[in-house]
């Protein structure tokens, strides 16, 4: 390798480890513009005030203040805690909803099998969000003080408030199976006059970290409307041109069409809504919140809520009486679980997952595949992933090895087609119409080399989405690697992490390189660098999970010792040309 390709070689990794540290340098983000109240502007809505006094018929005003961004109460918070299962449920008189939930049996942190790991709580969902869900917000007159009694009626948890108007606010929430929370929330005009209530937004959870290690690129919101589903991350609110230069940020996320089901989630656990009856709007934003994770710092979070329009409720008694009443489901992305409550509840909420799009298909059979290996065969996760890379292996064998023999038979044919090359230079046309016939009478395919790649790019990525998604792999061991959703990193040198599986993978990598025959008619330069372009792949992969990786090494392997079974057959000469024969 001469000089000229190592110094290419290097200047590339260098900007490659550059790129994003320097863009974000260069251009630094754009700051919304200033604002006590952000999240208010987000959540408040522009209906009338509502006036009570004698006449039969309600009075309008005009709107009021905006809410602040959290509920500004002076009276002292009271909860109620309600345990069920795994679960720990806090409920909050500040805006009369639920606070958090703890997931007891999924550590907030993995640690290795030798640390002691007694004492750390579970996963909180919603941790630190600005309001609790099914805090009904949109307008001051929603809410007051918004301060809510708490009490209980067996496993039931009752929050209730009287607004001045007249109308008792009265949310039950009652734990049901597979996870699930029954809410009902009821509205109820007790004056002698009708009232006229503003639009209200039901909050369907905020998007939360889980430690202080979680991606906040992992966070989401997913919007089930008109029978499909759409997904908004930090990404789009960032909207970044190109995915790297910043643009002006995006406040809010609205759609307009009737909303089934909404879900705030971050890498493994999410939060999903389900009304009763579709709500017609939604709106989504972002924030960053202070956390408990990181003492003085915030972190991004994303809050969503489902919106229903104005109504009139009339004097006590006849049409007095308002009530919505939803499902949330509370727990881990667990494929079973929530696909079994797509088929109860006839919605798509597996799509959490986000094993709808493309290759969900390819990740869903993997996910099952996985499962079943580990339940049913009792095999670790980690050979759980060999197992179903050497069953992708040998299902592609024969395409691979028709791709190999093809590459060989093209490799020993370089002199002829150099030659066909040569002699019709001067018509590009006519060499191509030259080789194909002379391809076709070696019985050669050119795109025999690509074809078992481009196959297995669909099952390559949908490797990767399952493993991002696969709640079964948290805290799964393998070897030395304590969890094979992160990344295998064994110690630390001067702050940067050693991680041996994408070494590894990275050495198979370029064993596997020196061994691929090249592609006919490429240069000796370029041939240079696709030999090292593993370097690149390992910058790439270097700090993705454990699982991925492992599963890429295990296929370079299989492929090294595929492609050294194919170099012992006897070699392939080519048919010759007499078409190519100079005449002196």
């Amino acid at each position: 390798m001469d000089r000229k390709t190592i110094l290419v070689l290097v200047v590339t990794f260098v900007i490659l480890m550059a790129w994003f540290p320097l863009v974000n340098k260069l251009y630094p983000p754009k700051q919304l513009p200033p604002s006590t109240n952000q999240l208010s502007r987000a959540f408040s809505g522009t209906n009338q005030v509502i006036v009570t006094n004698q006449s039969p018929s309600p009075t309008y005003l005009q709107s009021a203040p905006a809410l602040p961004p959290t509920f500004q109460i002076e009276a002292k918070e009271t909860t109620e805690t309600l345990e069920v299962g795994g679960i720990k449920y806090l409920f909050t008189s500040h805006g009369g909803g639920l606070k958090s939930v703890e997931l007891r049996d999924y550590p907030e942190i993995i640690l290795p099998k030798r640390h002691q790991t007694n004492g750390i709580r579970g996963v909180v969902l919603n941790r630190d969000a600005p309001l609790p869900v099914m805090a009904v917000v949109g307008h001051s007159a929603l809410v007051e003080d918004g301060l809510f009694k708490l009490s209980r009626r067996g496993q039931t948890i009752i929050a209730q408030k009287v607004l001045t108007n007249g109308v008792v606010l009265i949310k039950e929430f009652s734990p049901s199976t597979n996870l699930l929370l029954q809410v009902k929330i009821r509205m109820e005009n007790r004056s002698g006059h009708p009232v006229m209530l503003p639009s209200q937004q039901y909050i369907a959870g905020t998007a939360t970290l889980i430690n202080a290690t979680d991606d906040p690129l992992q966070m989401g919101v997913f919007i089930n409307s008109s029978g499909n589903t759409d997904h908004i991350d930090d990404s789009w609110f960032a909207n970044r041109f190109m995915g790297c230069f910043p643009g002006t940020p995006r406040e809010r996320y609205e759609a307009a069409a009737p909303v089934s089901w909404a879900a705030v989630h971050n890498r493994f656990f999410t939060i999903v809504t389900v009304p009763k009856l579709a709500a017609p709007q939604f709106i989504a934003t972002h924030a960053d919140i202070p956390t408990s994770i990181v003492a003085g710092a915030k972190v991004p979070g994303l809050q969503a809520a489902l919106i229903y329009p104005s109504v009139t409720l009339e004097a006590a008694g006849t049409n007095s009486v308002l009530e919505r009443e939803f499902t949330l489901y509370t727990g881990p992305k667990e494929y079973n679980t929530l696909s079994s409550l797509a088929s109860d509840m006839k919605n798509d909420v597996d799509h959490v997952m986000k094993f709808n799009g493309f290759f969900g298909w390819f990740s869903k059979g993997l996910l099952l595949a996985m499962n079943w290996l580990h339940d049913s065969l009792k095999l670790a996760y980690g050979l759980a992933i060999i197992a179903i890379t050497l069953i992708i292996k040998i299902a592609f064998w024969p395409l691979t090895q028709a791709s190999t023999r093809s590459m060989k038979r093209m490799s020993t044919m370089q002199p002829q087609m150099k030659v066909i090359q040569d002699k019709y230079k001067d018509d590009p046309q006519k060499m191509n119409k030259k080789m194909m016939e002379f391809m076709k009478e070696n019985k050669v395919n050119p795109m025999g080399g690509c074809l078992p790649m481009l196959i297995q790019i669909p099952v390559f990525f949908g490797f990767y989405y399952m493993i991002q998604s696969a709640i079964e792999l948290r805290g799964a061991s393998f070897l030395w690697a304590w969890d094979l959703s992160q990344a295998d990193t064994v110690a630390f040198v001067f702050g940067f992490p050693i991680n041996p599986m994408p070494l590894i993978m990275g050495v198979t990598m370029f064993w596997q390189a020196q061994l691929t025959p090249p592609s006919p008619g490429m240069d000796p330069t370029q041939q240079k660098m696709m030999k090292y372009m593993p370097l690149i792949f390992l910058f790439i992969l270097y700090k993705m999970s454990a699982g991925l990786t492992l599963y890429w090494t295990i296929q370079n392997l299989l492929t090294i010792a595929q492609t050294k079974l194919t170099k012992t057959e006897p070699p392939v000469t080519a048919t010759p040309q007499p078409v190519l024969v100079k005449r002196k």
